[in-house]
């Protein structure tokens, strides 16, 4: 038997260059509100420099509807988060695969709560290893800049249904790997 290896396509190199962080935090209002925070990664950027980085990353908001700067309105974007399981995942419209965000409990109960969260798009080269004591300052710095895009995204109008895997929702994908839903029933693969 052999056994031919195919280097990833764009979508996975795409994903595995972006850094996540989640939070709680104020909104305008006052009342608490989670927030995402995606970067690009310096050490996957593949020689590239960091305006390309900033290219990239404008091309995801237009993927998602249009981030916008601090100072106009946040748009309302697409349906873009997902829970399955423990696990709460930010899909990208043209993408197979979604991106896993680090999350703790009291965020997705937050979440889960207010059905919302503000994803901050950081122009600026950022590692997943950053702390938060840095991560505070690249956040102040780029604030005063005008180098983070806002988007609020929303889970999905829940319509839960007891015959579909809760891990892939009857595609019969999973929806990190994805390849075939180690977790469902027959009845996902058989369903449109």
């Amino acid at each position: 038997m052999s056994v031919a290896l195919t280097p990833p396509g764009p979508e996975l190199r795409l994903l595995v260059s972006l850094a996540a962080w989640t939070w709680q935090g104020a909104g305008l209002d006052g009342r608490k509100i989670a927030h995402i925070l995606i970067t690009y990664t310096p050490a996957l950027t593949d020689g590239g420099t960091a305006v390309t980085a900033e290219d990239r990353m404008r091309r995801l908001s237009a993927c998602l509807g249009g981030l916008t700067g601090a100072r106009e309105v946040i748009p309302e974007l697409e349906h873009c988060l997902q829970f399955v399981g423990d696990r709460v995942l930010l899909h990208i419209p043209g993408t197979s695969r979604r991106l896993r965000l680090p999350t703790r409990r009291s965020w997705t109960e937050l979440v889960t709560r207010t059905g919302e969260a503000i994803l901050l798009f950081g122009l600026d080269l950022l590692p997943q290893s950053t702390g938060a004591a840095r991560l505070d300052t690249y956040l102040d710095a780029a604030l005063a800049a005008d180098r983070l895009l806002f988007g609020r995204v929303q889970l999905p109008p829940s319509a839960p249904r007891a015959d579909v895997c809760s891990t892939c929702g009857g595609s019969g994908t999973d929806p990190i790997s994805g390849r075939a839903c180690p977790d469902c029933s027959l009845h996902c693969r058989l369903e449109p």
